[in-house]
């Protein structure tokens, strides 16, 4: 039983995790964004799709990029792109990539995903197609050259169909995994099949639209991809490092890494402790992300949403507009200002 000073402590770390994040996330990256209007609009899911099941828990959805994001970089020309085009990459006063994470650029990057994934869901149609025009323009001016020499395109259709997978992957995992009631089987895949909108929105093509599919892309990708110089520096010893918090230290990269396909485990040297052992960990983590949820609840802009279709829709989800090739040149500084 919650007596009344518990019930007022949830209340009030509430209050403040909806204030952090206010300012720290929603007042930066949420500019613009419409989740209350135009009344009856289902943007590119609606009430009652996968997706919005999905989404809708912010924690995991959090937990599920930084897993797509550590799997994305086994590719050698996605972790070349960050560190030449990213500002998740830190830069000595010569103005060059030191190796180190920047970590104001992570914010950033981490506010961005988290707006563009919550905006294409939960968003008026709008919204979603605003959000992918910006991607789209960043992505377009994402070219160059690996040290390797080989040379590098974010609007490769290879390169769309790798990054796409990591992501839907990332996010419907830790769904699977860490969800009090999570989609399995078909209902899964139903999110598999409705999130290949979001791919097609930013120039994918042949993309996997079921959990199966996914994870063959994923290991056909096997021979070309390594343990980068960033990979490389982020695997360490599971939890003997206590410097570092448990939401950023090694718990949560061991949590990350537990969710890899076994091949990419072992790309990465990861091995699971005894399953006992691993069990208790996974407990953990779902007391962890479940409690979390429990106490901040659906976020703003999702119960906007709700609101907004309570009366009914207008129509039935729209697909995105874009058609590959139609987006005008823009320059680095252009993209960078429609975000």
């Amino acid at each position: 039983m919650i007596t009344l000073p518990h019930r007022k402590l949830a209340r009030t770390l509430a209050a403040r995790l909806e204030r952090h994040f206010d300012t720290q996330v929603r007042s930066r990256f949420f500019r613009g964004l419409e989740f209350a209007t135009p009344e009856g609009d289902p943007g590119w899911f609606g009430p009652g799709s996968a997706v919005w099941y999905v989404h809708s828990h912010t924690p995991l959805l959090s937990f599920g990029l930084a897993c797509a994001a550590f799997l994305e970089g086994l590719d050698p020309s996605i972790y070349w792109m960050g560190v030449q085009h990213s500002r998740l990459t830190a830069r000595g006063s010569d103005g060059k990539p030191t190796g180190e994470i920047d970590p104001e650029g992570a914010a950033v990057r981490f506010g961005h995903s988290l707006s563009f994934f919550i905006g294409t869901a939960y968003g008026s149609t709008a919204t979603a197609e605003r959000l992918a025009r910006t991607v789209r323009a960043m992505h377009h001016t994402v070219k160059g050259t690996r040290p390797d020499g080989l040379p590098y395109d974010a609007d490769d259709p290879q390169w769309l169909r790798w990054n796409y997978a990591t992501v839907v992957w990332g996010l419907a995992t830790a769904h699977e995994r860490y969800h009090p009631r999570p989609l399995r089987g078909k209902d899964l895949d139903r999110y598999y099949g409705e999130f290949v909108r979001v791919g097609h929105a930013l120039g994918g093509t042949d993309l996997p639209t079921t959990k199966a599919e996914t994870l063959g892309c994923l290991k056909e990708a096997l021979p070309r991809l390594a343990v980068t110089p960033g990979h490389a520096a982020r695997t360490g010893p599971n939890l003997r490092d206590t410097s570092t918090t448990l939401l950023t230290g090694p718990f949560m990269d061991w949590a990350i890494r537990d969710t890899l396909p076994d091949w990419a485990a072992r790309m990465v040297m990861h091995r699971p402790p005894n399953p006992v052992e691993r069990e208790a960990r996974r407990a953990a983590l779902r007391l962890l992300f479940n409690g979390a949820q429990s106490l901040i609840g659906p976020i703003k802009e999702f119960r906007q949403a709700q609101a907004r279709v309570a009366g009914g829709t207008t129509g039935a989800p729209t697909a995105p507009a874009y058609k590959p090739g139609t987006d005008p040149a823009r320059t680095r500084d252009e993209a960078e200002a429609m975000a």
